[in-house]
């Protein structure tokens, strides 16, 4: 049975929702919000881990919204696609300020502000220090930034995905409808599958488990917990395989 080993960890995926960079507002950036992540990512990088980033843009458009329901699916993905971007380039300009060094790549070309990603332009990046910013999803309709996620630690060879949610990890109901719902610390690919339990999106927990990447939800809204998820096992839920 495989288990979480913190020391085994470098290269890390960090995925984040766009709804989660509202705050409390529910749309838009909350700045302070966005300042408190920030900083959980520079005490992440202070001690040498390699972080790329991959931001949902739910903060500013969704498909699921009234305006997006009356909309093609590839024009309302498209407009998401966008909205990952304009997360992304504020996150980086607030790491800039900090002096962190960071690049943002966009899966789809927009010259003036990001640059066309490719792995291999992505990995020199990363091996170089900095934080990448991986953003328009994978440049297709279609397919979420969950799967975005793990496509691109894959492509770049990343130790893990870290998912940030509003909730401690994984849980056999939706804690936020459900008291009783129960906490799982641990569950395999196979056990989740199984238990019907919602970790990602069908998609990109196939591909996940296709290609062996681990996976560590966690509450990103806790100060200091994505260290936390990263260097303690009892903190979030491990996904992985057998």
């Amino acid at each position: 049975m495989k288990t979480f080993k913190p020391e085994k960890i470098n290269k890390i995926i960090f995925k984040i929702s766009g709804e989660i960079l509202a705050g409390n507002k529910g749309f838009g950036i909350d700045f302070e919000t966005v300042e408190s992540i920030a900083d959980e990512i520079t005490n992440v990088k202070k001690l040498g881990y390699s972080i790329g980033v991959v931001l949902g843009g739910g903060n500013f458009f969704r498909g699921l919204s009234k305006l997006g329901k009356k909309m093609r699916r590839v024009a309302a993905d498209d407009v998401g696609m966008l909205a990952t971007i304009q997360n992304a380039i504020i996150f980086s300009d607030v790491l800039n300020q900090k002096n962190y060094q960071t690049e943002v790549y966009s899966s789809i070309q927009v010259e003036k502000i990001a640059k066309y990603y490719t792995p291999n332009r992505a990995i020199r990046s990363l091996n170089e220090g900095k934080i990448c910013f991986f953003c328009a999803g994978t440049g297709n309709p279609f397919f979420t930034t969950d799967t975005a996620a793990v496509l691109r630690a894959i492509e770049v060879d990343a130790d893990i995905v870290c998912k940030g949610t509003k909730v401690d990890g994984v849980y056999t109901n939706d804690p936020i409808k459900d008291k009783n719902a129960k906490f799982i610390q641990d569950v395999t690919f196979e056990e989740a599958i199984e238990k019907k339990l919602k970790i990602m999106d069908i998609t990109a927990f196939s591909l996940a488990q296709e290609n062996d990447m681990s996976i560590k939800v966690f509450n990103i809204t806790k100060s200091g917990n994505l260290l936390e998820a990263i260097t303690r096992k009892e903190i979030g839920t491990f996904v992985h395989s057998k």
